[in-house]
């Protein structure tokens, strides 16, 4: 296993790293000291082919002009927080309305648009990075100086693990995630529409107009959002159901895990042979279909359309802080944040 680094570009005067992380099997993840930016997986599809199954630019210039948040870690929290503000402990706190009236992914300058320090991991077992950030008190808008740290290992059973740890010194709010578009096919050739996806879940959040949580848990049980019999997400795309239609033809949802289950998701391509196990601690998976990806611009010389991608975002109930019936995303001085996501890649190999 090795692991190897380059220069990508450069921002506000600070170097740019890209680091290629590359196991005995095949599989190589490169990632930034930009955002924690995850430009490419690469794994083999059925005929030993590999091949790059995220969503990512080949130029830095274009995740600063383009780029809705490919490969990011986003936050300090991830997915909308309505109108922008929150209270703790009675004091309300009003953070940047990028995406006026509401506050998405961190604000206008959140993890996934910061340089990382980054320290190069190399053991007998998985090599990786280890990136760190201070987020100061006040930033986009967030109480308490907040210490993140996020770890990208890989091994050689083909195991991409995220593991996310932070404290702070003032009462602050917290939920990190991942925010790579997923493409199995290799190379983007073509959508994601056929992708088969099974997880346990029994329920969802329901989204209102402003694609915010209205604090309604739904049950998925006979819907479009019932996964635990594994679903083509074509069916969500064509789905006449509100909430299908509501996000633009397709999902932008939180699926809640059933609760005694293990918190498992398998996304799989069958023309390639390509399966993704997810396995995680958080709570539920915010499952984006692209619905609003198209554009004037290219994705690794494929022009931006919708369903490109999936993004499976495991995190903590997005607006949480302002639903009280939602598990808590405070974070407290005398307390760690921990989370850990590991991605798992096999392929169907032809004569197995």
């Amino acid at each position: 296993m090795k692991i190897v680094s380059k220069v990508f570009g450069s921002y506000e005067g600070a170097t740019v790293l890209e680091y290629s992380l590359i196991n005995h099997t095949g599989m190589s993840v490169s990632c930034l000291n930009y955002g924690c930016v995850i430009t490419e997986i690469n794994v083999p599809d059925r005929h030993g082919k590999v091949e790059n199954v995220v969503l990512g630019f080949n130029q830095f210039e274009d995740y600063l002009d383009l780029s809705p948040y490919f490969g990011a870690v986003v936050g300090r929290v991830a997915g909308r927080i309505k109108d922008a503000r929150f209270e703790i402990g009675g004091k309300e706190y009003l953070l940047a309305a990028n995406e006026d009236p509401n506050h998405l992914h961190g604000g206008g300058k959140g993890f996934n648009s910061v340089i990382w320090k980054s320290e190069v991991i190399e053991g007998n077992e998985a090599v990786g990075v280890k990136f760190s950030y201070l987020s100061p008190d006040g930033d986009e808008g967030y109480p308490g100086n907040l210490d993140i740290h996020v770890t990208y290992l890989l091994n050689n059973k083909n195991e991409l693990s995220i593991t996310y740890e932070g404290d702070t010194d003032q009462p602050t709010i917290i939920n990190l995630t991942n925010h790579s578009y997923f493409n199995l096919s290799g190379n983007i050739k073509r959508d994601v529409s056929n992708h088969i996806l099974q997880l346990n879940n029994d329920r969802f959040l329901e989204l209102g107009h402003d694609l915010i949580p209205t604090g309604q848990i739904l049950s998925a049980k006979n819907t479009t959002f019932d996964f635990q019999h594994g679903r083509r997400l074509l069916t969500g795309i064509k789905s006449e159901h509100p909430q299908n239609v509501l996000v633009g033809n397709g999902y932008d949802h939180p699926l809640i895990f059933t609760e005694g289950d293990e918190h498992k998701i398998f996304l799989s391509d069958e023309e390639s042979g390509r399966t993704l196990l997810v396995t995680t601690d958080q709570p539920c998976v915010v499952l984006y279909t692209s619905n609003q990806l198209e554009g004037p611009y290219s994705i690794s010389g494929v022009k931006a359309r919708n369903y490109l991608g999936v993004c499976l975002e495991t995190q903590g109930y997005p607006d949480a802080v302002n639903q009280p019936n939602f598990p808590s995303v405070i974070l407290n001085p005398e307390e760690v944040y921990y989370s850990k996501t590991i991605y798992r890649f096999f392929s169907n190999i032809i004569g197995d």
